[in-house]
């Protein structure tokens, strides 16, 4: 029987893709609960995001699949750039210099694994 794929994505958060890059590497390939205790602990502000879309991504496999919630597992986690958002930050003398807000799209994927 082949592993089905429960994913769901976060497009647009407004965190940089680096520092939610950061907070990804400590869940991926980790339980759901383990992942969403992580989470909920983190401080940042990229955590919070995060935990959105697993917990989506969890709703997603119980509702949709019919999944046990205690068997699934992070198969995937990642971070892309997604559209940055150009403004202006007062300079000396009266100019102003550019800056970029960086937005980011947020992807989970589940599968339904046996417990560790």
């Amino acid at each position: 029987m082949s592993e089905t794929k429960i994913t769901a994505k976060y497009m647009g958060a407004m965190v940089s893709p680096k520092k939610a890059a950061t907070v990804l590497d400590l869940v991926r390939g980790r339980s759901l609960e383990e992942a969403k205790v992580i989470l909920a602990f983190d401080t940042s502000k990229a955590a919070k995001m995060i935990l959105k879309v697993v917990k989506s991504a969890e709703a997603n496999a119980v509702n949709n699949n019919k999944m046990d919630k205690s068997k699934l597992k992070i198969s995937e986690i990642w971070v892309s750039g997604g559209q940055n958002l150009k403004r202006m930050q007062p300079g000396a003398k009266g100019h102003a210099d550019p800056r970029l807000r960086r937005t980011s799209h947020i992807y989970v994927s589940l599968v339904e694994g046996g417990k560790k």
